[in-house]
């Protein structure tokens, strides 16, 4: 599995979502992502790319994209 489609199973999987537009999914845009939905994609992210994010990247995951610019700090390419 490649690092994008382990990132877009992350979301899928933390927010219940079926073939969603990934590029406009950010926080609070959808009824899923709030802070407890946050929280539960930081863990599918974490569990996914085998990483620990630090608390200042976990507050800046703001979106898919911002997501995505983020994981370039843990040397996930994509």
């Amino acid at each position: 599995m490649s690092n994008l489609e382990k990132y877009n199973k992350a979301f899928c999987e933390a927010f219940e979502l079926t073939n969603p537009d990934f590029a406009s999914l950010n926080y609070m845009g959808i009824e899923q992502w709030d802070s407890v939905g946050h929280m539960s994609l930081v863990a599918a992210i974490e569990d996914a790319f085998d990483i620990m994010m630090d608390t200042d990247d976990i507050i800046d995951f703001s979106s898919y994209e911002k997501g995505k610019e983020i994981l370039a700090k843990y040397d996930v390419e994509f």
